[in-house]
């Protein structure tokens, strides 16, 4: 089973991701996780990479292909994945799409977790992380045992920058205007299906396997 996953910031889609992965023996295929893997190798697209993100620029949409390609040569990646955080933007879909082509791939559904804005302001407002090791929290779903501490390690817990309200009403609109695009991109190919996200983990989720029969 090949899945693209969309949904716009604090939708939920690492929960649901992991919850598919186990269920269904697939791999989750993280852009983010690729760049920092190439990265760490030294190998040539991630020196590449690296040479745009330390002068603050964006990777060209070549070299995250050139990645993505690469991962479609193993074997693990047979059974199908999840891709996760790929393609953001309809050029880089259009790329996907020959690269589908290519390897004789077609992909199976492209699943669309579906928030109102206002309870995405709420989930990523409440977000907080660890000062030391970075663990997230969210007041909402998961809060520490102790308000404002670490379960971990007891360090403070912070209120990071990108994580205040209008930071948040910034991202969000980023999504429309770059990523929504994509559904609309999908829909003639009867691939898209839309999930409400709202409620329990456990409710989306079904929802979401009742999507994937």
């Amino acid at each position: 089973m090949r899945i693209i996953f969309l949904g716009p910031p604090g939708a939920g889609k690492g929960t649901q991701a992991k919850l598919i992965v186990k269920d269904f023996h697939i791999l989750q295929l993280s852009t983010g996780d690729l760049l920092r893997a190439h990265r760490t190798q030294g190998t040539d697209l991630g020196l590449k990479a690296m040479s745009y993100m330390d002068g603050g620029n964006l990777v060209p949409d070549e070299v995250i292909l050139g990645m993505v390609a690469e991962e479609f040569q193993k074997p693990e990646l047979q059974a199908g994945y999840i891709l996760d955080g790929f393609p953001r933007t309809c050029p880089q879909a259009e790329g996907l799409d020959k690269l589908l082509v290519e390897q004789g791939q077609n992909l199976d559904h492209v699943l669309v977790l579906e928030v109102p804005d206002s309870e995405l302001v709420r989930r990523l407002t409440a977000r907080r992380s660890c000062s030391k090791c970075g663990h997230i929290y969210n007041l909402v779903f998961n809060p520490p045992k102790v308000d404002g501490f670490c379960d971990h390690d007891d360090s403070p817990l912070i209120h990071r920058s990108d994580d205040t309200e209008a930071t948040v009403i910034n991202r969000l609109k980023v999504y429309k205007d770059q990523t929504r695009p994509l559904i609309e991109h999908y829909k003639p190919m009867g691939l898209v299906r839309s999930i409400d996200g709202t409620g329990e983990v456990k409710d989306i989720y079904q929802r979401i396997l009742i999507a994937l029969k």
